[in-house]
């Protein structure tokens, strides 16, 4: 959505900035939707004239978010999600930029649909969007898909979404075609023979009498993946990492010298199999809530740089899909909306520093996918996410933005809430005025 900037100057604000290593408390000025200025040096330079002004006393300036991996229902199921909404939800939950999986009907499989995810964006939402474009035609994972004209039509990567492609060949002849046009190739690693459970296999799921999903299910495809990125030299993205297997997995890949990265999701992050308890279908996701002795790896994964980033995996399911039988119901849930929030857990617990949480959300995906994104350095676009991060508050239903209501965070208590996000220098949610 092209609106026109007014310029603005936010005064003393802590500025956190990742790519420069910086953390102090200074001014931002913007002008013509990009940083003119932003650190301790600022603090007196003034403004430009009749720039808006915006006190940051106790305020945190963090880059706008980028979320890798966000479900959206348009075209073909607007009902649980359209562009435009999933904007929304982004604007709320500071994400001024995200990237649109090709699970859509019809899928983002060839440029006409990658032009009209554009062409929608530009016309309604209020962030950035990012097609991700389809590795294989119909997300089938037979026949590749035309990555060069969907790639110059504006695709950022390609995926097969929940897809995970079965044939080696098939995901290798992807990585070498991908590698030849500049691309990365990212893929949820899940072997759909194993897969056959609802939630992870283990001791709770036999007392639940629910079928499990072994963590091998993740690390087999994963492995293979790791192995082709190797030998093709194509660059790769494990969509989501969920259990310690599949980490030590990475760690050796990355060892080796293959061009991979990894994410987590952040419901693995701040959950696990328990919080299923009797039988709360807002849990069932893809892939399932693990043993906390997982979610504490993946913690460790994050800080000690074996994992690259975290992604909300927003998944909108409508009632129909949830308020059935654990078993029956769909996987997923909403998420853009509490990524930053619940991300912030792990700064309060001493777990992350705020610049590492800000390189996981911003700056590491912008790095990764060519964004010129992730940044608060002069020069960079006006992409902010203005925080109060102490601020105590709760997630309740009637807060919620997107268009369906499957969250996993529903009631929980947050320290630290989004109260404007700023997108090329236009304030897109202000908090202050409802």
């Amino acid at each position: 959505m092209n609106v026109q900037s007014r310029p603005i100057v936010i005064e003393q604000v802590r500025i956190v900035d990742p790519a420069r290593g910086l953390d102090e408390t200074g001014t931002i000025i913007i002008e013509k939707g990009r940083i003119a200025a932003a650190g301790r040096d600022a603090l007196n330079q003034g403004g430009p004239a009749g720039a808006a002004r915006i006190d940051g006393r106790g305020l945190t300036a963090l880059p706008g978010l980028v979320d890798t991996r966000v479900f959206v229902g348009e075209p073909g199921s607007e009902h649980r999600e359209t562009i435009k909404s999933a904007s929304r939800a982004a604007a709320a939950g500071g994400v001024t930029t995200f990237f649109m999986m090709p699970d859509t009907d019809p899928a983002i499989d060839e440029v006409a649909t990658v032009e009209f995810v554009r062409r929608t964006a530009d016309a309604k939402a209020l962030v950035n969007v990012r097609p991700v474009a389809a590795l294989t035609k119909a997300l089938k994972g037979e026949e590749i898909a035309e990555f060069g004209l969907m790639r110059r039509a504006g695709a950022v990567a390609f995926s097969n979404g929940h897809h995970c492609i079965a044939s080696s060949q098939v995901m290798r002849r992807a990585m070498v075609y991908a590698r030849d046009f500049g691309a990365v190739v990212m893929q949820s690693a899940r072997d759909s023979h194993l897969s056959g459970g609802v939630m992870n296999e283990g001791l709770f799921a036999s007392w639940l009498g629910l079928p499990g999903v072994p963590r091998e299910a993740e690390l087999i495809p994963l492995q293979r993946d790791l192995t082709l990125a190797r030998l093709t030299r194509a660059a790769y993205h494990a969509e989501t990492i969920s259990c310690a297997m599949s980490l030590e997995a990475l760690r050796r890949a990355k060892a080796d010298g293959a061009d991979v990265t990894a994410a987590a999701c952040i419901n693995h992050l701040c959950l696990n199999e328990n919080d299923v308890g009797d039988y709360r279908t807002f849990f069932r996701l893809e892939p399932p809530l693990r043993a906390e002795e997982d979610r504490q790896a993946l913690i460790e994964a994050l800080a000690d740089g074996t994992l690259d980033m975290v992604n909300s995996s927003h998944d909108p399911q409508d009632v129909e899909t949830k308020r059935v039988p654990f078993a029956d119901a769909a996987p997923g849930a909403i998420g853009l909306e509490t990524l930053l929030a619940a991300m912030l857990r792990l700064h309060h617990d001493g777990r992350l520093s705020l610049l590492r949480i800000a390189e996981l959300l911003a700056l590491a995906p912008a790095r990764r996918f060519g964004l010129e994104a992730g940044s608060l350095a002069p020069g960079a676009p006006a992409d902010i996410a203005l925080v109060d991060l102490d601020e105590p508050w709760v997630f309740s239903e009637d807060q919620i933005v997107s268009r369906c209501r499957n969250s996993c965070f529903e009631g929980a208590r947050f320290s630290g809430r989004v109260l404007k996000t700023i997108r090329s220098g236009v304030i897109v949610q202000d908090r202050d005025k409802g």
